[in-house]
């Protein structure tokens, strides 16, 4: 386990992230910017380090880090600190910013017409109130851990490094599948409110392989554009998310209130629930994807002025408002058009055509466009505050872990993450991106939720053995039936009987924890209520949705996972066993 003081830190920060009169130099760089540590210091250290390699898993695999190393040593790596100018409202409009984007108009159409039918407003309260249970396993953590790692923080505190780094590398890999798919989107809404087709601004090249040789520099320069804001400033970056996340709201009620006018009650009331509860539950995980991207607002932590006050305040009242706007607009949708007529594609344009207001697709795409680039900055800075804090912890290299002195802002992970980004976008088709649409998310999700409990029920040299086994025991029992019943969801074909086992198994596993194991630790600020149950329902949600996830995204997610060992095994594991053992000693 990590300990130690600042001060082996603090030493370890100067050799990397610039001195301390302010100047950061972020073009010049060295070996040490990449490999610092004592491993990779020459050839011979590096075999001696492979040849400990098992010694090092041993230390490192479940080794698991302490709140004040967070907070206190982990910070001073970057030498410069973060500016605290966030507060409430700045983070309500962010979790706002970063969670209504396309989604609304991209996903109500096919699951109203395919899979719910009006109904479709149960399967955004139910998605809804899944995610909101996410948000507030969010919130307790970042409340007590204000830090711009987010969650790979909470794991590394509560499940270890290794399972951090895991979980850590696949979230960034999807903010980069993110990030290059929303610029790309941004292209194709601007073109539509230019009265253009979606790909007349992208550049054909012959010569490259199909999906990749529509080129679109539009994409590169939207992205480098909220490259230049998130580094400059966060408090610009805020003032420009709440502007343009509050006339994206306008929009979204003007689109709501105007197509109310065209409303037909006989569309809700003749056939509500066409395709029964399995149509609902199925469209709610469907629908669960336009929740997600509030995870990124809790890597501000770090810049929030009063976490303990303004963090509960802007994540959960940005999810509540976020829940019934979208209610209200897939009502509104509903009512406007039988659900058998409903565009899978382009709904809420379509619908308002077949209404005459043919003008109301620019209002559309304009809506879109606003959410879009609030999205993109907002995916920005959660990606450059995650990589940050990696960097901090050596498991990726130190230059990442920079903060500018004039602007408190990391800067150079901002722009390296710009880059990553603008590639992908440049070359590669939409229809790639989405399918490469990864279980990370949820899979983070869960280990949140799962890492809530731990926190709540086991702290080192307190817990007894027996109150950890049997807090092991119901934990697996947890995790096992709510991946006993998402199997049995997909497999099924509509049967109920599979229930009758795992859903009684999750229970009683849940009651036998709430009961027979004694809290060790009660949140000092602010703390999700009914622990166990509100964390443990999450994971069986976010387990259930994960079983609606194609093949093809678990294969991903294996191969990256796959691709991250290697790199853990080579570079990340004796990187940070260095610095582990630097700040332990010093």
């Amino acid at each position: 386990m990590e300990n130690g003081s600042g001060s082996g830190s603090s030493s370890g920060g100067r050799s990397r992230g610039g001195s301390g009169n302010g100047v950061n130099k972020i073009c010049i760089c060295s070996k040490e910017d990449f490999l610092l540590e004592e491993s990779f210091k020459n050839w011979g250290n590096y075999v001696h380090a492979l040849a400990s390699i098992k010694t090092r898993l041993k230390d490192r695999l479940l080794a698991r880090s302490l709140d004040r190393l967070e907070l206190e040593e982990m910070r001073a790596r970057s030498e410069n600190e973060m500016k605290k100018t966030l507060n409430w409202w700045d983070l309500i409009w962010f979790g706002i910013g970063a969670v209504m984007g396309a989604g609304i108009f991209v996903l109500t159409g096919e699951a109203a017409r395919d899979l719910a039918g009006p109904a479709v407003v149960i399967s955004y309260l139910i998605s809804g109130v899944s995610a909101l249970l996410s948000v507030l396993c969010y919130t307790e953590f970042a409340v007590e851990l204000p830090v711009a790692g987010g969650s790979f923080a909470y794991l590394r505190v509560e499940l270890g490094d290794f399972m951090a780094y895991i979980a850590a590398g696949n979230i960034l890999f999807e903010y980069i599948v993110a990030g290059a798919s929303v610029a790309r989107s941004w292209t194709s809404y601007f073109a539509t409110l230019c009265n253009h087709s979606p790909n007349d601004f992208r550049i054909y090249a012959h010569s490259l392989a199909e999906n990749y040789n529509q080129l679109d520099p539009i994409a590169v320069f939207v992205s480098f554009v909220a490259c230049v804001g998130a580094a400059w400033s966060i408090k610009a970056s805020s003032r420009f998310n709440s502007i343009t996340s509050i006339i994206h709201l306008v929009v979204l009620v003007f689109i709501l209130v105007v197509g109310l006018t065209k409303a037909n009650p006989s569309n809700f009331t003749t056939e509500f629930t066409p395709f029964g509860l399995h149509g609902i539950l199925k469209a709610s995980a469907v629908l669960f994807f336009a929740y997600v991207g509030f995870d990124g607002v809790a890597t501000l932590g770090e810049e929030t002025k009063n976490p303990g006050r303004d963090i509960p305040i802007g994540l959960i009242g940005s999810m509540v408002i976020t829940i019934v706007t979208y209610c209200g607009l897939a009502a509104t949708l509903c009512l406007m058009q039988p659900y058998s007529q409903i565009d899978p594609d382009a709904s809420f344009s379509v619908a308002f055509q077949a209404a005459g207001m043919n003008w109301a697709k620019f209002i559309v795409a304009l809506g879109a466009l606003k959410g879009m680039s609030t999205v993109l900055l907002a995916n920005l800075l959660g990606q450059a505050r995650y990589f940050t804090h990696i960097g901090r912890t050596h498991m990726a290299p130190p230059i990442l872990a920079r903060i500018n002195a004039k602007t408190g802002t990391p800067v150079t992970a901002t722009i390296i993450m710009t880059v990553a980004n603008s590639l992908v976008a440049f070359f590669t088709s939409l229809d790639v991106l989405a399918n490469l649409l990864s279980i990370s998310t949820l899979f983070i999700f869960s280990l949140v939720a799962l890492a809530l409990i731990v926190r709540r029920y086991y702290v080192t040299g307190e817990t007894s053995a027996t109150d950890r086994n049997k807090l092991i025991g119901f934990l697996t029992l947890i995790v096992g039936a709510s991946i006993a019943a998402a199997v049995y969801w997909v497999l099924s074909n509509g049967g109920w009987v599979g229930y009758v086992v795992t859903v009684p198994i999750w229970f009683f596993a849940t009651l036998g924890l709430q009961l027979t194991v004694k809290q060790a630790k009660k949140p000092k600020l602010w703390g999700v209520p009914l622990v166990p149950w509100l964390p443990s329902i999450s994971i069986a949600f976010n387990i259930f949705i994960l079983g609606s996830i194609d093949g093809e995204s678990f294969i991903r997610f294996s191969i990256w996972t796959l691709v991250l060992l290697v790199y853990y095994i080579f570079v990340a594991l004796h990187a940070s066993y260095d610095a582990a053992k630097e700040t332990e000693y010093s």
